[in-house]
């Protein structure tokens, strides 16, 4: 990929030398952040022996395991991240969006001294409540929710619940934390800790971002760890949406953007990002960027939604059958769930297959927390592939379909 010499002249910018000599000299000697969460303060929900960190699974890789071994862990990789109406392979699917943001994140947390097993559990599990078909999938499943019950659907409240409540795999309190938090779309120059130190706090402020849209805007991480996620949510998709755009011919070149700080490729921004953060942030109670990075990184967000993701899927009319879509589907199994049908597929493989794969997690109970929650938790858990198959099986004569965009789309 060539970039415009305006853009190629931007440098990969490096760290302080007093921060690198900082940094060098805190590792030789052993030293840790100040505020680096240690794996010995960990919190659960319920206090299970099995649970207890060894030597062999430290309290976080056990989060980490937990994590990388629940069902909705497997369809990351048919959950698409942008494009969600095409066909391709070289395309980022959310599972690839989760591995990126946990290597920028871990490269952040490891120069700044914090608990990268911790960093990796939550940047591995912040998306796993994702909706199908991206964010417009999530626009169109809270509309939905939201109609019927004045309640509003966020894809980071859904992976707390899908690793809290939905499998149960007793996930400690900073990972869920973290999650819940991590939401890029809200750039701070500045991220401070939140307050979140026990598990009624963190109901608190999930059942907060159920009942009202604008509490998701005020959450803030716990840990520098969930912090450091958060930032690197941005990181991971900016100019990687950029790479996914030219090779889908979104885009021409690079040219569009405008940098005069972080670049515009995919490379100068993750480097020059790292690099900023780091030197703003070590040895310090925050993460925080330089105010030339943060405007360059706010101008970046705004010139990828104008030049990419208002163009690409989201407001053509694959986006408006698939938010039809998603009503007369929502519709449909919303009767079967009041209806007790036991032969519709939102017992058969949901209920049925969710009961059996939780461990702890029993029909009777689950259908106590309303029809239109066991109806949100279905639709949010598909994959893309896997809504047009059901669509497509419940609504046989329906004439409506997501015609993504082939591999050979540009050989007709």
């Amino acid at each position: 990929m060539s970039l415009s010499p305006e853009h190629a002249s931007i440098p990969y910018r490096a760290l302080d030398p007093a921060v690198e000599a900082a940094i060098r000299a805190d590792r030789a000697a052993g030293r840790a952040h100040p505020l680096r969460f240690d794996d010995a303060r960990v919190t659960r929900r319920e206090p299970n022996p099995h649970d207890e960190a060894t030597l062999t699974r430290p309290a976080f890789a056990r989060d980490i395991e937990k994590i990388l071994n629940i069902p909705a862990y497997n369809r990351y990789a048919d959950k698409t991240q942008v494009f969600s109406f095409v066909q391709n392979d070289d395309i980022s699917r959310r599972g690839l969006h989760v591995q990126l943001v946990s290597r920028i994140a871990r490269g952040i947390g490891s120069l700044l001294g914090l608990n990268c097993e911790l960093i990796e559990a939550i940047a591995l599990g912040h998306d796993v409540g994702h909706t199908p078909f991206g964010h417009a999938g999530e626009r169109f499943l809270s509309r939905c929710y939201h109609a019927r019950t004045g309640r509003y659907f966020n894809h980071n409240v859904q992976s707390v619940r899908v690793l809290d409540a939905l499998y149960r795999r007793n996930v400690s309190l900073q990972t869920l934390d973290g999650v819940l938090c991590h939401n890029g779309e809200f750039a701070q120059q500045e991220l401070r800790l939140g307050d979140v130190a026990d598990f009624a706090r963190l109901d608190e402020l999930v059942e907060a971002c159920n009942a009202d849209e604008r509490a998701i805007g005020e959450l803030r991480p716990s840990t520098l760890e969930g912090c450091v996620v958060r930032v690197s949510d941005m990181i991971a998709y900016l100019g990687k949406d950029r790479q996914d755009a030219l090779a889908m011919g979104v885009l021409d070149s690079l040219d569009v953007f405008e940098s005069d700080y972080i670049g515009a490729d995919n490379a100068r921004i993750i480097n020059n990002l790292t690099v900023d953060i780091v030197n703003n942030s070590y040895g310090t109670d925050r993460i925080a960027l330089s105010p030339e990075a943060f405007a360059d990184l706010k101008r970046a967000k705004r010139q990828n939604y104008e030049e990419i993701y208002l163009k690409e899927g989201m407001v053509d009319d694959a986006e408006n059958v698939a938010e039809e879509m998603f009503a007369e589907l929502y519709d449909r199994l919303l009767d079967d769930v009041r209806a007790g049908d036991e032969s519709s597929p939102v017992f058969r493989h949901h209920i049925a297959r969710l009961s059996a794969l939780s461990r702890t997690l029993d029909p009777a109970s689950y259908l106590a927390e309303g029809p239109d929650q066991v109806v949100v938790d279905y639709l949010a858990s598909m994959t893309d592939s896997y809504f047009m198959a059901l669509y497509d099986h419940l609504f046989p004569t329906s004439g409506k379909a997501i015609m993504p965009r082939g591999y050979c789309f540009d050989l007709a």
